[in-house]
């Protein structure tokens, strides 16, 4: 089974799903195809008329304090440190995650992503910034000068605007997206355990067992 996990560091619901999918696909010796996304991106070309950066801002008071509620929840559950909103949230993530495509090469996507994922989410850290990009570089023992470089090649810059591309061509609509085996999609992390279910399905189509079917 393969997951493509369509992703912006940008999002706590995706640090939820990034740290929950890694265990699940373990489970059922799954491949995870890493794919970093634009967020905003995505969500400005399928939603023309609802400015991304303003969304949170115009959420009625209730149900703001509720997803404020549920976020603290999940987090208390995954084991996370998740403070919410970051200081000047939405942020821009888009050297984030074109050094997560960069790193993808060097086989250090995952400490990359799940340090940005920290810096933001539990130290309010800016990830759009040089210095904080330095940081978090030396953090998983990557010279900084050479990825900043990295980041700023075209090829890169092509290859993140590819994934957003193809992420809305399939339907997607946020982060974190999941395809199972190409055209299955979930959305959020709230949509592991249907994600489990479909996996647990395959499986027993796989081996003959009715009873998991």
């Amino acid at each position: 089974m393969r997951i493509e996990f369509f992703f912006d560091c940008s999002s706590p619901w995706t640090y939820l799903a990034f740290e929950g999918v890694q265990p699940l696909a373990r489970e059922f010796d799954a491949e995870i195809a890493w794919r970093p996304i634009l967020v905003g991106g995505i969500f400005n070309a399928v939603n023309p008329r609802v400015e991304y950066k303003k969304r949170l801002a115009t959420e009625p008071p209730r149900k703001m304090a509720y997803y404020l509620k549920d976020l603290a929840d999940w987090a208390r559950a995954a084991g996370l440190e998740i403070k919410f909103p970051p200081p000047g949230h939405p942020v821009n993530s888009v050297r984030a995650m074109r050094a997560c495509l960069a790193l993808q090469e060097q086989g250090k996507l995952i400490p990359w992503a799940r340090a940005v994922f920290g810096a933001y989410f539990a130290e309010g850290l800016d990830i759009s910034s040089d210095a904080v990009l330095n940081d978090l570089s030396r953090a998983v023992d990557v010279e900084p000068d050479w990825l900043l470089g990295r980041i700023a090649e075209q090829s890169v810059k092509d290859a993140l605007r590819s994934n957003v591309d193809e992420a809305i061509a399939r339907g997607a609509f946020g982060s974190p997206t999941m395809y199972l085996d190409g055209d299955d999609m979930y959305f959020g992390v709230d949509r592991l355990p249907m994600l489990r279910k479909a996996m647990e399905r395959k499986s027993a189509r796989r081996t003959g067992n009715p009873h998991l079917c």
